[in-house]
C-alpha cells in the first residue's frame, strides 16, 4: 500500500523573528543615544570654542560681550530718541564720548543751566533765549528776534549785556564750546550775503570773535560753523517756526574739554592776529567798538 503523506501545517509565528529583530535594533539605538549624551563635555567645549573662535576671526558672528555691548548701544539710542530733552537738529548726534560722559558732568551742566536761567530769566520769558540739555550737551539758542536785525550778522546793541552774561558765565567751564549759525529757508541776496550760508556762517565766526577777543576766551576752545535752513529745529512752514530757526545756538560740549586754561590773556599783537584771521566785514568792524570793552578798542 502507499503510505498518505501528511498534511503540512504552515508556520504562522515568524512574526516573531521580524519583532525580534526590531526590539534588538531599537535597544541598539537607546544604548548609542545614551553613550552620545555621556561623551566628554569638556572636549565638547573646547570644539564649541574652536568654532566659535574661527567664526569671529573671519568677522562672520560678534562675540558674545561685543553683542551685548552693541544691544546696550542701540537700547540707549533708542531711549535718547524719544528722550523729551533730545534736540531736534540732526547735527546732534551721540558719537562716543561727547555723550553726557558721566552723571558728575551731567550736574555741572544742570549747573551751568540753573545759572544761565537765573541771569537770562527775562530773555527767557520773552523767548528770544532758550536753554536745554541735549544729546551733544547744554544748548543756549539765541533766537533773531533778541539778538539781531533781519539779515544782519552783528548784534544789535540791546542785546550786548545778555551776551556778555552769557559769555562771561562759560568763560570760567573747563568744556569746549561750539557755535553754529542757523537760518529759516527763505532766500538771502544782499550786498553783504549771497545766500544764507554766507549769513549763517558769518554769525557764528563774530560770535566767536567776541568770545575770544572781548571775553580772552582761548581760541582752542571755540569752534564756528553755518549750517544755513539745512538743520532746522522745528518747521519752516509757519511763522512762528520760521522765527524759531533764525537763531544761534552755543553749545557746551561735555565730551570735549581743553588742557588749556579757559580763559586767556592774548597780547594785543596775537589778538590782532586772530581777529585778521576770522573773516569780517565793514559792519562786523563797526560793531567791534561797540561790542567790546573800551580796554580792547
Amino acid at each position: 500500500m502507499r503510505r498518505r503523506k501528511d498534511k503540512h501545517h504552515a508556520n504562522h509565528e515568524r512574526w516573531l523573528i521580524s519583532y525580534a529583530d526590531f526590539i534588538t535594533l531599537l535597544f541598539a539605538f537607546f544604548v548609542v543615544m545614551y553613550a552620545t549624551s555621556k561623551a566628554d563635555q569638556k572636549k565638547q567645549a573646547e570644539a564649541a570654542a574652536a568654532i566659535n573662535s574661527a567664526f569671529q576671526s573671519l568677522g562672520l558672528f560678534q562675540s558674545a560681550s561685543a553683542a551685548k555691548e552693541a544691544q546696550s548701544a542701540k537700547a540707549a539710542a533708542a531711549a535718547l530718541a524719544t528722550s523729551e530733552d533730545a534736540p531736534v537738529s540732526p547735527m546732534n548726534v551721540v558719537l562716543g564720548d561727547q555723550m553726557l560722559a558721566s552723571p558728575e558732568v551731567k550736574r555741572d551742566l544742570e549747573r551751568i543751566k540753573r545759572n544761565l536761567e537765573k541771569l537770562l530769566s527775562n530773555q527767557i520769558a520773552r523767548h528770544v533765549v532758550a536753554l536745554r540739555i541735549g544729546r551733544e550737551g547744554l544748548v543756549i539758542s539765541l533766537r533773531e528776534a533778541g539778538f539781531y536785525n533781519s539779515g544782519s550778522a552783528v548784534p544789535h546793541p540791546n542785546s550786548i549785556t545778555t551776551l556778555n552774561q552769557i559769555a562771561e558765565a562759560l568763560r570760567a567751564t573747563p568744556y569746549d564750546i561750539r557755535i553754529e549759525g542757523h537760518t529759516d529757508n527763505v532766500p538771502i541776496h544782499t550786498e553783504e550775503f549771497d545766500s544764507n550760508w554766507e549769513l549763517s556762517t558769518a554769525r557764528a565766526t563774530h560770535m566767536a570773535r567776541l568770545f575770544i577777543v572781548g571775553h580772552h576766551f582761548s581760541p582752542v576752545r571755540l569752534s564756528a560753523s553755518g549750517y544755513a535752513e539745512f538743520h532746522p529745529a522745528t518747521t519752516n512752514t509757519t511763522t512762528e517756526g520760521r522765527a524759531q530757526n533764525r537763531r544761534v545756538d552755543i553749545i557746551v560740549l561735555p565730551g570735549a574739554t581743553t588742557p588749556h586754561a579757559p580763559s586767556l590773556d592774548i597780547p594785543d599783537a596775537k589778538r590782532d592776529t586772530i581777529t585778521a584771521a576770522i573773516p569780517s566785514t565793514t559792519t562786523t568792524a563797526q560793531a567791534s567798538t561797540t561790542l567790546l570793552p573800551s580796554a580792547l578798542r
